[in-house]
């Protein structure tokens, strides 16, 4: 009977240990919860969710080693290790386990040589780096590209390929790029600037649009003829699965006679999209009989594809002239147009519901701090305050999603720190 007894008395202290155990933390994760709100609450709150601060995430720096290459090293004691491996697999266990370690040390150094190796001979040899000549400026050869076309014809994703770096936004949206951007590539004795221009179309009567893109476009028109050579681009893809008869009308209009003193080529963009290339040759067909034109070429701006044979050709029209930009280093100014045209990239790729094309990008404050790295804050400016939730988002997720992505972009660009703080408000 006491063993029975003291059985039982074991059993209620521990069902009672056990209730007490689970109750404290119910107890706290139920006192977690946010309090109700109070009414003289000032806004502040809300308009801390309206803006994106880097300052408030944490970023390796650049140049720093990543996680990937780092070794970690063992948690465990060594000396214990070794007589549990021992005790249970005998006296040669550790031995076969360093030498297990070792010989995938040696197959790890022989795959890092193979990689070296292999890079070493992809590069250019040392004697004719093109990036450390230094070329005089009687020797110096400059052309000046302008690339114009339809909206959404893949002007921008063009410009960046050429260039070889982020210069110009891209998105599957109409009408991204609202203003003329630059992009320079320079290679040798020479340097080709190209401008990259918002969408163009015409209308029926055969004039230029004059809606809410006004001053884009006719600014657009108004350079046409500035440039040394015209590249007229058009999406050759959705031309031969639904043709627009104002994107026909504007390659008709700019090749219809030739340019004194100004050398135009037509691009057929997208060509990877199309599956039976051999309706490429009815397209080339079809405006073969323009004189505008010199060249035409079949390219893939995204790809890759044709852009070869296309820089060559340009390559070969620049003129004796000195360069207009410094290949080495990047302006102050080329690199504020760099960042206003990242952030605006991923605002356009996260917004779905409604596009505010009528909003204002601003470049507000832009320093360079004494380490070295960058501080930018931008504004975006909504005209409705229905506009201004949608580009922030529930509790400001899709404005922290922006900034985080423009802010790890701009860091890989320009290859420094960069604190991006971006605010949303209604003007």
């Amino acid at each position: 009977m006491k063993a029975l007894r003291a059985i039982r008395s074991l059993r209620t202290l521990s069902t009672y240990t056990h209730r007490n155990h689970l109750s404290t933390p119910l107890c706290r994760f139920y006192s977690a919860q946010p309090e109700e709100d109070n009414n003289n609450n000032t806004g502040e709150d809300e308009d801390e969710v309206s803006s994106f601060d880097s300052s408030q995430y944490t970023f390796p720096s650049v140049g720093s080693s990543s996680a990937a290459d780092v070794r970690r090293e063992p948690t465990w004691n060594e000396a214990y290790r070794a007589k549990a491996d021992q005790a249970i697999f005998g006296t040669d266990a550790r031995k076969q386990t360093s030498q297990i370690i070792e010989e995938d040390e040696e197959g790890r150094r022989a795959t890092m040589l193979a990689k070296a190796l292999l890079h070493a001979a992809l590069e250019k040899p040392d004697d004719v780096e093109e990036e450390d000549m230094v070329v005089k400026e009687e020797d110096q050869r400059s052309l000046s590209v302008g690339i114009i076309g339809a909206p959404n014809a893949g002007k921008s994703a063009l410009t960046n390929y050429m260039v070889g770096s982020k210069v110009a936004a891209v998105s599957r949206k109409t009408n991204t790029t609202t203003h003329e951007v630059l992009g320079v590539m320079t290679k040798g004795n020479t340097q080709i600037c190209f401008f990259d221009t918002p969408g163009l179309m015409l209308k029926s009567g055969g004039y230029p649009y004059k809606t809410d893109v006004r001053v884009r476009v006719e600014s657009a028109w108004s350079s046409v003829d500035l440039y040394d050579v015209l590249m007229v681009i058009f999406d050759v893809h959705r031309h031969l699965s639904k043709p627009d008869k104002r994107v026909i009308r504007l390659i008709r209009h700019l090749g219809a006679q030739a340019h004194p003193k100004q050398k135009r080529v037509l691009c057929m963009n997208k060509v990877d999209l199309v599956e039976v290339k051999k309706d490429l040759l009815k397209v080339a067909q079809e405006f073969g009989n323009l004189p505008g034109y010199e060249r035409y070429f079949m390219i893939s701006g995204l790809k890759g594809s044709g852009v070869k044979d296309l820089a060559q050709y340009l390559m070969d029209q620049a003129v004796k002239r000195p360069w207009d930009e410094d290949p080495t280093t990047l302006s102050e100014d080329t690199m504020k147009n760099i960042s206003l045209e990242v952030v605006r990239e991923k605002m356009l790729h996260h917004i779905h519901q409604e596009i505010p094309y009528s909003l204002e990008h601003r470049l507000i404050d832009w320093k360079e701090l004494r380490d070295g790295s960058l501080r930018i804050e931008q504004h975006f400016i909504t005209h409705k305050q229905s506009q201004r939730k949608i580009l922030v988002g529930k509790n400001g997720s899709k404005i922290g999603r922006i900034g985080m992505e423009a802010n790890e972009e701009l860091r890989s660009i320009f290859k420094r720190d960069v604190h991006l703080i971006l605010q949303v408000r209604v003007a």
